[in-house]
């Protein structure tokens, strides 16, 4: 566990997604802000009790976006600590399993071995709705955290919202972009620090993507904790988002690039068509080649099973019988 500011500390779940415990400013009150993949439940826990006393609890889960390396844990901590967990209104349908996010692009340009990866994930959805709440859409500060404001910054995910705190110019990231670069899966497990670009195959509207960017750069924060990467510091933390925002460039080819994903308040309105897969076309053909190949030898196999079958084995303490061909030569 690592502290990014004062009253916030960063845990890495498995070398690659952070949660964030952050103190209310009252004594003993703290809020859990992401819960990173499934199963992480346990490390939590724990690292809440180290941190605050034995059996203490969040006044309130704040999930960043619904993904499954940040919400994975909710319904597990929830039923736990019996809290509520609060989203942007957008994130709701894929919190209450009325909807599915876009599928990821492994096609994007720059994608890197997490593009690699994505084509194996599945579909993300969670059935929160026992638990989750909207955010206060009238209110940018979030419950239970009063020096703190929320900013919708979506592109990534539809409700995604970043947490910062003015006072000393902390920024909680969320994937708005990441402080390591997350297009490489070592990277992020080695937690090499580089603010860039978070989650490309996952971005489903560029344009969004940029502006969520800036407006985050403009804030000039001097201590940023994000979803994926060390947390970082000092002159670095400002001056590495405002180099990030002035660079940013769309990639240049992609399935959401010419057009973006379309999400309202019921999920996905409009997917734009996936554009040609050829590696993935070649793991069809590999995997239906392997098909074959699988197939044929189970046919082999049961004919030489149905071959030896014709001609039973003797039992134990019986005489060998021959086959009349055999006794004829």
């Amino acid at each position: 566990m690592k502290q990014v500011a004062p009253g916030v500390h960063q845990l890495t779940i498995q070398r690659f997604v952070n949660v964030y415990f952050v103190e209310t400013g009252r004594s003993g009150e703290w809020v859990l802000v992401d819960t990173g993949l499934p199963g992480s439940e346990q490390a939590i826990v724990a690292a809440a009790d180290a941190l605050f006393y034995s059996g203490s609890h969040p006044e309130a889960i704040i999930l960043t976006h619904g993904h499954l390396d940040h919400a994975g844990s909710a319904q597990a901590l929830a039923e736990h600590w019996k809290v509520p967990v609060l989203a942007h209104q957008l994130e709701l349908p894929f919190l209450t399993a009325r909807a599915v996010y876009p599928p990821a692009d492994p096609t994007v340009a720059g994608g890197g071995s997490l593009a690699s990866a994505a084509r194996f994930f599945p579909p993300q959805s969670f059935q929160l709705s026992d638990y989750v709440q909207q955010l206060p859409a009238n209110d940018l500060d979030p419950p239970f955290l009063p020096d703190w404001q929320w900013h919708h910054v979506p592109g990534h995910a539809p409700g995604q919202v970043a947490l910062f705190r003015e006072k000393d110019r902390t920024l909680l990231g969320a994937d708005a972009f990441a402080t390591c670069n997350h297009q490489s899966v070592p990277a992020v497990l080695l937690q090499v620090e580089n603010i860039s670009i978070a989650g490309a195959p996952f971005n489903y509207d560029w344009q969004q993507v940029g502006d969520s960017i800036r407006l985050l750069a403009d804030l000039r924060p001097e201590a940023i904790g994000c979803g994926h990467g060390p947390a970082v510091r000092g002159p670095e933390a400002s001056a590495g988002l405002r180099r990030l925002a002035d660079e940013f460039r769309v990639p240049a080819h992609g399935r959401y690039v010419q057009h973006p994903a379309r999400l309202d308040a019921n999920g996905v309105a409009y997917l734009p068509p996936a554009p040609h897969d050829p590696i993935r076309a070649k793991f069809g053909m590999a995997a239906a080649a392997l098909g074959g190949l699988v197939g044929a030898a189970w046919l082999v196999k049961s004919y030489r099973a149905k071959k030896q079958n014709e001609y039973p084995r003797p039992k134990a303490g019986e005489p060998k019988r021959f086959r009349t061909e055999e006794v004829a030569r």
